[in-house]
């Protein structure tokens, strides 16, 4: 395992320093070209012939593997359709409308029950009984975006309907939190054990249910169709998120943070932070954006020099573990920092840039050997599963990748 965790950063130190050289800033000609190998590697390899993501790239094995496919296939399609903006080839608007017929026939047609809402499972360790509430919503911008673009209401209702199905099965607005999971076999909400937590007796709330606002679902119905009920949701669920954050600017409190081992997830926190900042931009309520701030200025700490985020970072000053490089996050970190800038926080100006410069020198090249990672963002998480070593390439740091090379370009040259 030490060896392995030691090959990998070998490759990302390859990456940065041989096959792209040490660059300045990037220039308009650089972005453009690097926007369009990224969005080509999603649109041609990411997703397969349904337009579902293929997700995780097994490099022992040389295959790939499903994982958490709504929220994965919703984040290329969000990357597809900013790079559709900027550069108006509509090679990458098909894409994305593929993914999102895909994401349309998840819905739930044969159960009254399920009247609107789509079999958005987790699998892998957790399984396919079970329909996680951030699985369906770290993916749902994508399709409200898909909305927007295309002008195409069956994406937009689809959306508004699987919100609307959250809010009436999972939002539990007494305690301002949403439960994780509803199990497709009993039909139930579960509200004593997550399998987020196998094996723990005798659960607390915050093992069962979290605010849940990534993607931010309730804010994007508001947004939408005006129905305050929706916009009351965010911002309760918001409150939360201000009242339970800790000093660093994180939630330790819920998976898959573990306070037990001052572990925070390098993802996680930044969706919330995210929705902290739609809350603001409705409100203008700066106790929203204060908390966004504190996040964003965690997320600085352990951004290394070269810009890279680790996946395991910790918060009682363990050095962040080398063994899983997390491009997801130093672009997701990246987004992050470039919206406070606007908002009047110039702090964060060398992290975003960071962050340009690490995704752009940790690219697969266009010439490389196997077509399954060329034009890929570097993204590996290394694990041991079943006695053997789970060591995958991660679809998510291409998605996240383009989001912030579009962004970056924007901000840099404009539109």
């Amino acid at each position: 395992m030490r060896k392995m965790k030691k090959l990998i950063l070998l490759l990302s130190i390859f990456f940065t320093c041989s096959i792209f050289g040490v660059l300045a800033q990037p220039t308009k000609e650089q972005l453009i070209a690097a926007i369009n190998t990224t969005a080509t590697y999603a649109s041609e390899v990411l997703l397969d012939e349904s337009g579902k993501s293929k997700c995780d790239y097994n490099l022992i094995e040389s295959k790939w593997y499903p994982y958490e496919e709504a929220w994965h296939t919703g984040q290329i399609i969000l990357g597809l359709l900013e790079s559709y903006k900027l550069t108006g080839n509509k090679n990458y608007l098909n894409a994305a409308i593929r993914a999102g017929d895909w994401w349309c026939s998840l819905e739930i047609r044969d159960d009254p029950a399920f009247k609107g809402m789509i079999k958005a499972v987790h699998g892998d360790d957790v399984g396919e009984d079970h329909i996680v509430f951030a699985t369906t919503t770290d993916g749902i911008a994508g399709i409200f975006e898909l909305g927007r673009v295309t002008g195409n209401k069956k994406y937009e209702t689809l959306a508004i309907s699987v919100s609307q199905w959250l809010f009436d099965n999972m939002y539990y607005p007494k305690e301002g939190v949403c439960y994780d999971f509803f199990d497709l076999k009993k039909r139930e909400v579960l509200k004593a054990n997550s399998p987020f937590h196998q094996g723990k007796l005798n659960q607390t709330l915050d093992d069962l249910a979290r605010p849940n606002t990534e993607g931010s679902p309730f804010a994007g119905v508001y947004k939408l169709t005006g129905d305050k009920k929706f916009l009351d949701a965010h911002l309760l669920l918001c409150k939360t998120l201000v009242e339970k954050q800790d000093s660093n600017g994180l939630w330790m409190q819920y998976s898959p943070n573990f306070a037990q081992y001052s572990f925070f997830h390098p993802r996680f926190n930044l969706w919330y932070a995210e929705s902290l900042l739609e809350a603001y931009d409705i409100t203008r309520e700066k106790k929203y954006l204060d908390a966004a701030v504190k996040t964003a200025r965690q997320f600085t700490k352990i951004q290394q020099k070269d810009g890279t985020i680790f996946y395991e970072n910790f918060t009682n000053g363990m050095r962040s573990n080398n063994g899983s490089i997390c491009g997801s996050a130093t672009a997701f970190a990246g987004l992050l920092w470039m919206r406070l800038e606007g908002y009047g926080y110039p702090e964060f100006k060398v992290n975003y840039e960071k962050s340009a410069y690490w995704i752009m020198r940790n690219r697969y090249p266009n010439n490389y050997p196997n077509p399954n990672l060329r034009g890929a963002v570097f993204e590996t998480q290394l694990r041991g599963k079943n006695g053997g070593i789970w060591l995958v390439h991660r679809d998510i740091g291409t998605s996240f990748g383009i989001r912030f090379l579009a962004g970056y370009y924007k901000l840099k040259y404009g539109k």
